[in-house]
């Protein structure tokens, strides 16, 4: 029978609490938005969206750069004209394929003709034109690419931290409940003692209950907000991470938020402003590839041709090159309809880029605006956590000396745990803000990932 030897058995239990280390380690904000920017649905989407938009714009390289492509054909026939031009083609014409009756009445020939073809645009105005539109589309899609990411990034500090703001105030209610409990036994033991009335033992049990209930529904909160989390992440059959107790500090959440964004860096930064004006671009090339259209098309061409009865390749070759221009100034009204089109996208794209700006600088302003009262609202929730826990002391050590009523005693409870609900609310909607006001003006959210 086989025994490990002790220090193998120290080895396995090492490995076995790093992998319980790893495996309890709280998910960071870090992490998730590294999960989020591959996994998520939106992203991924969008990237989609851009790959389809890159291989679009190679389309117009069709009338930019020269074609190569190989033909083969095979023909029997007794039609006179074409059994000797087959005859001529294979380099077989003797003086007795000039005899009047072979030449009415031609036996059967069949040919095998193989070509190699090679067809060089040279001046095609509206190629140039339709390629120059189809990479500032590109660039556009890559830009709103890239808003789109910025926007899941968003998404995910918001279900991240609220998710963390629901742990949070399990942690308190759990606190509140302990609190709650401990005052309905101490109401119970002085009831006995005839120190108080048996209502303040059932008020005491009544008030504990209302804890309790609202302990059952933040737990049930908890859940919904780590599955909303995975969702975000892409990931919604994964909710076994561990998330952190509470959120950050508000001395950790202060230097974060001091400093707004200027309208200048938003308007730089924003990457579906860029998006716009590449669109408005991609707009301005479509309408000169439009009239683009009334100009003349200069093309070359060359191929070599074997023809034999019944080899490819066989037999002499043949070589043909040209140059073709074709110009069309009148083509059904095609043309002015396609002109007038485009036309109506440019002007369209045009007024969606300055919306795209004018809408930029009004969403930093409000979402600046929101920061402001964040932090205020910060500044007197932390207030407001810190005094109502001295009230709440001061409540209880009345009650313990018949000065106060279970009532007050359990009031004075419930509003430290609404205050320090409050406050990690507040902190939560400070985060929030800070998250909007950054990318509301064009810039990373990695700045508050690193607060946690």
């Amino acid at each position: 029978m086989f025994r490990p030897s002790s220090q193998a058995v120290l080895v396995i239990l090492s490995l076995s609490a790093a992998t319980g280390a790893a495996a309890q380690a709280p998910l960071t904000l870090a992490e998730a938005l590294r999960r989020a920017e591959a996994g998520a649905y939106a992203n991924r989407a969008a990237a989609g969206e851009t790959a389809t938009r890159d291989a679009v714009a190679m389309q117009p390289y069709r009338g930019i750069l020269p074609s190569f492509r190989f033909e083969s054909g095979y023909i029997r026939t007794t039609d006179p004209l074409n059994a000797f031009g087959f005859t001529l083609r294979q380099r077989a014409v003797s003086l007795a394929s000039f005899n009047p009756a072979t030449l009415n009445d031609p036996e059967p020939i069949g040919n095998l003709m193989t070509g190699l073809v090679l067809e060089a645009p040279l001046l095609n105005f509206d190629a140039w034109y339709g390629r120059s539109a189809a990479s500032s589309a590109t660039d556009a899609s890559r830009a709103a690419e890239d808003w789109t990411r910025r926007g899941t990034a968003l998404e995910v500090v918001k279900a991240y931290y609220g998710a963390v703001l629901a742990v949070e105030q399990v942690r308190t209610l759990e606190s509140a409940l302990s609190a709650a409990e401990s005052h309905r036994r101490q109401a119970d033991a002085m009831v006995r003692e005839g120190m108080a009335t048996k209502s303040d033992g059932l008020l005491a049990a009544v008030k504990a209950g209302e804890v309790e209930v609202k302990l059952l529904e933040a737990r049930s909160q908890v859940r919904v907000a780590r599955r909303g989390l995975a969702v975000v992440m892409g990931d919604p059959g994964d909710t076994l991470f561990t998330l952190p107790d509470s959120l950050p500090s508000a001395e950790s959440l202060r230097a974060l938020i001091a400093v707004p964004v200027s309208d200048t860096a938003a308007l730089a930064g924003r990457s579906d402003v860029q998006a716009a004006r590449l669109a408005l671009s991609a707009a301005d090339a479509d309408a000169r590839r439009a009239r683009s259209l009334y100009l003349p098309r200069l093309n070359g061409f060359g191929r070599l041709d074997w023809n034999d009865s019944n080899t490819p390749f066989g037999g002499d070759n043949s070589w043909t090159v040209g140059v073709m221009l074709s110009w069309s100034p009148f083509a059904g009204a095609s043309e002015i309809g396609e002109g007038k089109a485009a036309a109506g996208r440019q002007a369209s794209a045009r007024a969606m880029a300055e919306a795209a700006s004018a809408q930029a600088t009004l969403e930093l302003t409000r979402a600046n605006e929101a920061l402001g009262v964040a932090l205020a609202r910060l500044e007197i929730a932390a207030r407001g956590a810190d005094q109502s826990a001295e009230a709440h002391r001061i409540v209880a050590r009345k009650y313990e000396g018949g000065l106060a009523s279970v009532t007050e005693l359990f009031d004075a409870a419930a509003i430290e745990t609404g205050s320090r609900l409050a406050h990690a609310a507040a902190r939560h909607d400070a985060l929030v803000a800070a998250a909007e006001s950054r990318r509301a003006g064009g810039q990373d959210l990695g700045s508050i990932a690193a607060i946690m």
